[in-house]
């Protein structure tokens, strides 16, 4: 059985036709982590990124002016929790990732471990990506993709 028609006698509205994407509203400024000591963290990702870390007045934000132009940045968040990956019985603690671009597995490895990366799912040594967490707990992957 199909629903009545809520205006007989017209016809169905036309799918709307592709056109110019529109204008966005803002750009991505920053990617910023919540962490319990931001410069820690911050000497830690340029470890891995390159850049120099920048300290705000304060010394509870860090900026991270990435090769390229992007930013990543660390806010002190006392009390900070680290996200579960894998979440026990999927119940979805972890809310993103980053995934970090390599040429090769084996080195960046053996790097992000010297500079404190701890690995969560590493054993598959066949597949093009491999996932660590970082200092304050943030999971991350290396991906050779």
């Amino acid at each position: 059985m199909t629903d009545p028609d809520p205006h007989p006698g017209t016809a169905p509205t036309p799918p709307p036709t592709p056109g110019p994407a529109p204008a966005p509203i803002a750009e991505l400024g920053a990617v910023v982590l919540d962490c319990p000591d931001p410069r820690a963290l911050a000497a830690f990702y340029a470890g891995i990124l390159g850049g120099t870390p920048a300290e705000d007045d304060e010394g509870t934000w860090f900026d991270l002016e990435l090769p390229g132009g992007r930013t990543l940045a660390f806010q002190e968040a006392p009390g900070h929790e680290p996200p579960e990956w894998p979440a026990p019985g999927g119940s979805g603690s972890q809310q993103f990732h980053l995934d970090l671009t390599v040429t090769d597995l084996d080195a960046a490895e053996k790097g992000v471990l010297a500079l404190g990366a701890r690995p969560l799912d590493t054993d598959d040594r066949a597949r093009t990506w491999r996932v660590y967490a970082d200092p304050a707990g943030h999971p991350f992957c290396l991906c050779a993709c």
